[in-house]
């Protein structure tokens, strides 16, 4: 590091002047920065008012056109739709989660049962597991190749 004074010929508080460079006596103009938050503002506030309108209307004109029930059916409390409807909402009678468990319940239960399903044609029902171990031990039938289309 040099400790000498180095004289770049100009004058105390005066910036380095040159004709090829430039400064910006500023980077950001904060007035045009500010007029752009105002007018976003002024937009938002009044999409809010107009969408507040275009409620109110559609409302008004909803409750025009919707027609009273029946006569017969004054004074009666709401029906429940007809079936199917979705487990778990109110007036439903059975426990979705409950169906869940049951369903799978017999689902395993299907897996484990031994039995024939068609003795003569020596179709059987075996268990997952004991059908997964003879397929390791004995493999699986060879498949035909595809015939070919022509």
């Amino acid at each position: 590091m040099s400790s000498e004074h180095h004289n770049t010929g100009h004058t105390g508080g005066q910036p380095p002047t040159h004709a090829d460079v430039s400064f910006e006596p500023k980077d950001v103009e904060t007035g045009t920065i500010l007029a752009y938050m105002f007018y976003l503002a002024v937009t938002v506030i009044a999409a809010l008012i107009i969408s507040v309108f275009v409620f109110r209307l559609t409302t008004k004109i909803a409750v025009q056109s919707d027609t009273a029930p029946p006569p017969v059916r004054q004074g009666v409390a709401p029906t429940m739709p007809p079936e199917p409807r979705l487990q778990g909402v109110p007036g439903h009678t059975t426990d979705p989660q409950l169906d869940l468990r049951n369903k799978r319940t017999e689902d395993e239960e299907a897996n484990e049962k031994l039995g024939w399903i068609d003795k003569q044609a020596g179709i059987a029902q075996i268990p997952v597991d004991e059908a997964m171990k003879m397929i390791v031990t004995k493999g699986l039938p060879p498949v035909p190749p595809a015939e070919k289309k022509k």
